[in-house]
Parts: structure tokens; sequence; C-alpha cells
């Protein structure tokens, strides 16, 4: 009997319908992914959901060939149960519940947030980082202790990718928003002041939004995305300085899809530098939301026994990661 197991995972909390196969070994054999980009605006969350019904067998397909697996090969199923866009979620644990089925194998509900940090313990082979998780849906500052990721801070409302995207597309950028912003951001010379909100060990990003987007019209674009960024990242690093100081934790991750920041790494490459403390950054290809991250944590999960029968397989958008038991670290 073959004793590497072969988890597939499945990713649909948002924009991304993605498929990876992560083995017991911890290798990520394949990782494909399909992402609905909208005409114009934000994700609409029932057009999202019908990118993902329409790219589900081909991007399943695709990963098991990359993987050169069988479906007749695959150990168990793993989904994203949350948190995320509500249709999303369940046609990602349709797909998961109907492989299930078929292959009677054990279904493994995965939580989106815990993901990112999984794969990123993975890919740097840092074993308890302070963790800044920034991405278009969570922004986060979390550590590992007493069995769960704790929060040490968060947003209070729109999350930085969520804000950074917007402001993009109000400047007229086409998608992804992000980096153009940063190419703009470059070009910029002078500081604009904007709204810097941390309450506590939290962050708001709506107030900077407003203010930015209503100064589109009156100062230089590449002005403003560098005062942007330059607020909006300044208030990740404090709170994240804040919590490397209170946890002592000795490395940091940075994971999510707004890791691929070159501006931000920098920021906090020189926290981690006053705190001497290591600093990590995911790897691109595992920075955004994807497949492979679930099938990871599924396998994780599966190992504890956290299997879940398809008729209670049900999704949550709001699930916290701080809800969650993390038996696999203690």
């Amino acid at each position: 009997m073959n004793s590497v197991h072969y988890i597939l995972g499945i990713e649909s909390t948002a924009h991304t319908f993605g498929c990876g196969i992560a083995s017991s070994t911890g290798r990520i054999l394949s990782n494909v992914k399909s992402e609905y980009v909208p005409a114009s605006g934000g994700i609409h969350p029932r057009e999202a959901s019908q990118h993902h019904a329409s790219k589900a067998a081909f991007t399943i397909s695709e990963a098991l060939k990359e993987a050169g697996l069988r479906l007749s090969e695959i150990t168990a199923v793993a989904f994203s149960a949350g948190p995320g866009l509500g249709p999303c979620l369940r046609t990602g644990a349709t797909v998961a519940r109907t492989i299930s089925l078929l292959r009677k194998c054990p279904l493994v509900p995965v939580n989106h947030c815990i993901a990112h940090i999984e794969i990123g313990r993975l890919a740097t082979g840092e074993d308890d980082p302070l963790v800044v998780y920034v991405s278009g849906g969570n922004t986060i500052i979390s550590a590992y202790s007493g069995g769960k990721y704790r929060v040490f801070g968060e947003t209070l409302d729109i999350a930085l990718g969520n804000c950074l995207d917007t402001f993009a597309r109000h400047l007229g950028l086409s998608h992804p928003g992000v980096p153009k912003l940063e190419q703009l951001a470059e070009e910029g010379r002078k500081f604009i002041p904007l709204p810097y909100v941390v309450k506590g060990q939290d962050v708001s990003y709506s107030g900077l939004l407003t203010m930015a987007s209503r100064l589109a019209g009156e100062c230089d674009r590449r002005d403003l995305s560098l005062s942007l960024l330059e607020v909006a990242y300044g208030m990740v690093a404090e709170v994240a300085e804040r919590a490397i100081a209170h946890t002592e934790k000795s490395a940091l991750l940075l994971t999510g899809g707004v890791a691929r920041s070159k501006r931000l790494q920098r920021a906090l490459s020189f926290v981690c530098s006053d705190h001497s403390a290591r600093f990590h950054v995911v790897p691109p290809d595992l920075a955004g939301d994807n497949g492979g991250m679930i099938a990871w944590t599924g396998y994780l999960a599966l190992k504890e026994g956290m299997t879940v029968p398809v008729e209670y397989s049900y999704v949550n958008p709001n699930w916290r990661l701080d809800e969650v038991d993390v038996p696999w670290r203690r």
C-alpha cells in the first residue's frame, strides 16, 4: 500500500477558482487556478460563482494532469469553507462534495485564512512566526498560542487589498491594480497628508480610501499613489511592530495576495531589523488565493481526523480564524 497520501484542495472564496494537490510529504504537486475578472467594478458574487461553476471541471482536470495523478489516487478532498463570499463558497463546496461522494473519500473543511498561514509556514520553513496576512478580503496580524491562531490586530472595515484595488480602479488602472499603483508611486515626489487611522491594534482603511478618491481629480496621481501606499502600509507596519514586541516572536511571515508588494516587504523588513527578527515572505505563486494551500492545510487537518460528513459540510462566510482549533501544532 502506498504510504504517501494525496490531498486535492478546492479554493473558491472570492474571484479565484483554484485546485491544488499536496502530498503528505509536504510537496505541492500542482496549483492551477482560474480567475474571474469583472468587466467593471468589484467582484459580483453571483457572477463569480457562475465563473467557478463553469471552470471547475477543467481546472481540476489540469491539476490532476500537472500532478501526474488520477482521481482514483486522491486520498481526501479539502475545500475552503470560509470566510468568503457565500455563492462562491457554496460552488466550491458542491464540487468538493461531489468528488468526495464519487471517490468515497474523506471531506475536509478548511479555514481560508489559516490556509494562507500554513502554506507560508510550509514554504518558508519558519515554525512559529508572527503572521501579517494581507489580501483583498482580509487584513490580520496573527500568531499561534494555546491551540489556536490568535488575532493581534485586524481591519475594522475594508481590507488593505480592497482599499488599494478600489483606488486603482478609481484612477482607471486595469486589473491587477496594485502593481500599477506601485509603479505610479515610484514616480511620486510629494507626500500628501491622508487619514492615518490606527485604533489600538486595529486599522481602518475606509476613510483613507474616501479621501484619496476625493483628491484624485485635484492632485498628481503619482504623488497620491505614493501617499496612499505609504499611509496604508505604515498602518500595517505599526501594528505589526507592536505585535512582535508583545508576542516576542523571533520571526515575521508576510502572506496573502498583497504580500507580493515590494514596498510593503521593505517596510516590514525594517520592523524585523529593529527587533532582531527573521523576515519571511510567502513565494509569489502561493501568495494569492490558491488550491495548493487548501490541499496542504487539508492534509494537516486530515491527520487530526478533522473530516466532516457531506450532509454536515456547511460553509460559513464569516468563519474567523481564531474560532478554529489547530491541533496539528500542539
